[in-house]
This record gives C-alpha cells, sequence and structure tokens, in this order.
C-alpha cells in the first residue's frame, strides 16, 4: 500500500507516467469515466479550501467513484479532542482512500502510519503539498514540453509558501534549473530549501524586484502573502502589496513566459493579466484535477 506525503516520494520515472496518465484522461475522458466505480475518497479537510477539496471530490466523481467529505474541522470529531490516528483508522473503515488537508506539519504522516487505506498529504501547514506540485508539473510539462533546461522564477511569500517548497524540490531533480527567488528579506526562501538547489548542482539568486530579472524567465511563478501564516498583524500588512504583477511589466517578459499562481490570489496579480496568453493559472487548477485523478488511480492501484 503506498502513500503521497512528500513529492520525493515519487521517482521521476513515476512522476513522468502519472503525467502520462493524465495527458491520456484530458485525451480520452470516456476511458476513465468508470475507473473507480465502487470506490469512495474519504476528503478530511481541517482548514479551509476550495480549489484542492473540491478538485480531489471532482477529480474522484469524474473516475465514476464517490466521495465523503468532511470540509468543516469544528463538526468533526477533531473538535471533541480525536487524535489524528484514531481518525485515521475509524475513516479506514468507511472509504478506500484518504485526502487530508491539516494546519499541523506531519498530520497526514500520523494518519498514513495509522490508516489501512492510502492516504494523500492535500497540504500540511508550510510543509509539503505534493499534488499541487503534481499541477504544477503537468503544468509545465503541456505549456513547454520540458522539465529541464528552464529558469524558474518564484515570485512572493517563498518562506511559509508549501507550493514553493515542494516546486523547488521536485524540479531541482531534473537537469539544468535555474531559479529566480523574488521576495522581501523577511519572506525568503527558507536556507535548507536554498540547500536542496544547491546539492542537486543547480543555481539560484535572491533578489528583491521583480522587474529585476523578468527578461530571463522561462516560468513566473507567483504566490500570495499568506495573512495565516503570519503572528504579527502589522507585518502582514506592510507586505502583503510589496509583489504584483501588472501587464507593464510583463512587457520585459518573454513572449512564451508561463505565468503561474497556486491560487486563491488576492491582489498580487491584476486581473488585467488574465487576458494575457502567458498567463496559465486557471489552466494549472484543471491540470491539478487531471493529476489527482492519475494519483488516485495509482494509488488504487487501478490500471
Amino acid at each position: 500500500m503506498r502513500h503521497l506525503i512528500d513529492i520525493l516520494e515519487l521517482s521521476l520515472t513515476e512522476l513522468e507516467e502519472l503525467v502520462l496518465v493524465a495527458s491520456d484522461i484530458i485525451d480520452n475522458p470516456s476511458k476513465y469515466s468508470e475507473k473507480c466505480k465502487g470506490k469512495k475518497l474519504a476528503t478530511l479537510f481541517f482548514e479551509p479550501s476550495t480549489r484542492t477539496r473540491l478538485s480531489f471530490e471532482a477529480a474522484m466523481y469524474e473516475l465514476g467513484g464517490n466521495v465523503l467529505t468532511m470540509a468543516d474541522a469544528s463538526s468533526s470529531s477533531a473538535s471533541k479532542g480525536e487524535s489524528v490516528a484514531d481518525t485515521a483508522k475509524m475513516i479506514s473503515c468507511y472509504a478506500d482512500i484518504i485526502a487530508m488537508r491539516h494546519p499541523k506539519e506531519g498530520a497526514p504522516l500520523v494518519a498514513s502510519k495509522n490508516a489501512t487505506i492510502p492516504v494523500i498529504n492535500a497540504g500540511d501547514g508550510g510543509h509539503h503539498h505534493p499534488t499541487q506540485t503534481l499541477a504544477d508539473l503537468l503544468t509545465i510539462h503541456r505549456e513547454k514540453g520540458r522539465f529541464d533546461n528552464l529558469t524558474i522564477g518564484l515570485c512572493g511569500d517563498l518562506k511559509f509558501g508549501r507550493t514553493v517548497h515542494s516546486l523547488i524540490h521536485a524540479m531541482s531533480r531534473y537537469k539544468n534549473i535555474n531559479f529566480v527567488l523574488i521576495s522581501p528579506e523577511e519572506l525568503r526562501v527558507p536556507e535548507y530549501v536554498k540547500n536542496i538547489i544547491v546539492d542537486a548542482g543547480h543555481s539560484f539568486k535572491e533578489v528583491k524586484s521583480l522587474d529585476e530579472s523578468m527578461a530571463e524567465l522561462d516560468i513566473l511563478y507567483m504566490t500570495r502573502v499568506q495573512r495565516e501564516r503570519f503572528f504579527n498583524e502589522e507585518e502582514y500588512l506592510r507586505l502583503k502589496d510589496s509583489y504584483i504583477l501588472t501587464t507593464d511589466k510583463l512587457n520585459l517578459a518573454k513572449e512564451d513566459l508561463v505565468i503561474m499562481h497556486p491560487l486563491p490570489r488576492v491582489n498580487e496579480i491584476s486581473v488585467a493579466v488574465d487576458n494575457d496568453k502567458r498567463a496559465c493559472y486557471f489552466k494549472q487548477a484543471l491540470y491539478g484535477k487531471y493529476m489527482r485523478m492519475a494519483l488516485i488511480l495509482k494509488l488504487l492501484e487501478i490500471k
């Protein structure tokens, strides 16, 4: 039985297989419409989510399966003090696979050690968000046609952004990747993440301005400054508008730039950018559904 807690648990071969299956689902949806008939996915979300939870649920429905959902921790037994371990054991009695989001780092790992069915980490605090990374990888592959020889700019909250950390982990395994880390000093990538880049033999630079490196980017990955990751409201308000992508800034960019964002956005990408052919963040959300479909099939060992 396999779980997915960290993107590094998937080999490069497995990642490429998931991309191929997801692409086949896009091209031949009817072929997959009953693959999970009779199977149930439990979505256990202990913090708010729209895209990830609905994406998982849509994925299972489109595979012909069913969904048991817990979208509000306050209405669950967790509010009575039930442990993650006990919740995992209990849900294993009712479902065939679990997708869990939790504000505490490591909670999905605890669940995986106690469940008798596969567990997918749908985001744990500031730690990992592997299925968002799968969505990111499919977006890169569909839009650029490759995973190597790319310059990737990551902009915004690089300190707390779990999507950024997971994407750096994943892309560091490919060849000739250059990272441009665009953030205020207070929100820079943690040292251990920089070490991942260096240990993989890639280069990175840290800059404070979007304009500074725009012209060299193949991919621009925008993130929001997340209020929920700050302990100090004053610090959040001071930094939240630091980095906003506008159409004027895109005048400096390559014609085939791919603009990505894990969503939700607040104001870090102007709505005018939505009309630019390089804006791929809503496609990215759709690609996430297809990758989650491919992952569910893999973990349930359905061909």
